[in-house]
């Protein structure tokens, strides 16, 4: 399979190879507690956000961490294969998503903190 996803290039110095492999299983971390993150807030539900808000905003959760986890995937690969073939390392394009997920939800916490319940009755 190592041929398959690498066919090219020559093997890089192992520690480099196993630094590109920590930090995939960092990304997994992250994506795992995402995962933990979207079941937790569908198992517990707050009676002061309406149903479709709380379901959707763990249904984001979770696309979010599926989406880390892929990620991280095509990450360790194309990183991979840039030092087999002694190009230079590829920019992590999930980090500036990963920005903008931290600046929403921010700025829903915040909601959250500023409005309380949305004004809206249970």
């Amino acid at each position: 399979m190592a041929r398959t996803l690498l066919p090219e290039g020559e093997e890089p110095d192992p520690r480099f190879t196993l630094a590109n492999e920590r930090t995939f299983l960092a990304w997994i971390r992250t994506s795992l507690a995402f995962l933990a993150g979207g079941v937790a807030l569908e198992a517990f539900r707050s009676p002061s956000v309406p149903e479709h808000l709380w379901s959707g905003a763990a249904v984001l959760v979770l696309l979010v961490g599926m989406l880390i986890g892929l990620g991280a995937a095509v990450r360790w690969l194309r990183v991979e294969r840039a030092m087999r073939t002694g190009k230079a390392l590829p920019v992590p394009a999930i980090v500036p998503f990963l920005a903008g997920v931290a600046v929403v939800a921010c700025a829903v916490a915040l909601g959250f903190v500023i409005f309380g319940d949305f004004g809206m009755e249970l």
